[in-house]
C-alpha cells in the first residue's frame, strides 16, 4: 500500500464507510427496509436514502473548501446534521 500516501484522516474515514456498510448490511438482515416516500421526491429505501446522504456530504464538502477558509470540521458537522436528516425523513 506505499503507492497511496495513507493518513489518519484518511483511513479514519474509510474505516467509518465500511463500518457504515456493514451495519446497513446487518440491519437490512434484521429489519427489511420497507421502501417509503419522505421529502424526496421519490420512493426510497433505507440503502437509496444512504447513498443520497454520502452523495451529499460529498458535496458539501466540496463546496465548503471552494467558498470559505474555516475549518473543514464545520462541514463535517453540517454533513452529519444533513445526512441525519435524510436518513430519517427523507
Amino acid at each position: 500500500m506505499s503507492w497511496m500516501a495513507w493518513t489518519w484522516p484518511t483511513a479514519a474515514f474509510f474505516c467509518s464507510i465500511f463500518a457504515a456498510l456493514i451495519t446497513m448490511t446487518l440491519v437490512e438482515l434484521r429489519w427489511p427496509t420497507v421502501p417509503r416516500k419522505g421529502w424526496l421526491p421519490l420512493v426510497t429505501t433505507r440503502g437509496d436514502r444512504f447513498f443520497i446522504s454520502l452523495l451529499g456530504s460529498a458535496f458539501i464538502h466540496i463546496l465548503w473548501l471552494a467558498v470559505t477558509d474555516v475549518h473543514v470540521l464545520v462541514a463535517s458537522v453540517l454533513s452529519l446534521v444533513y445526512a441525519l436528516l435524510v436518513m430519517s425523513r427523507g
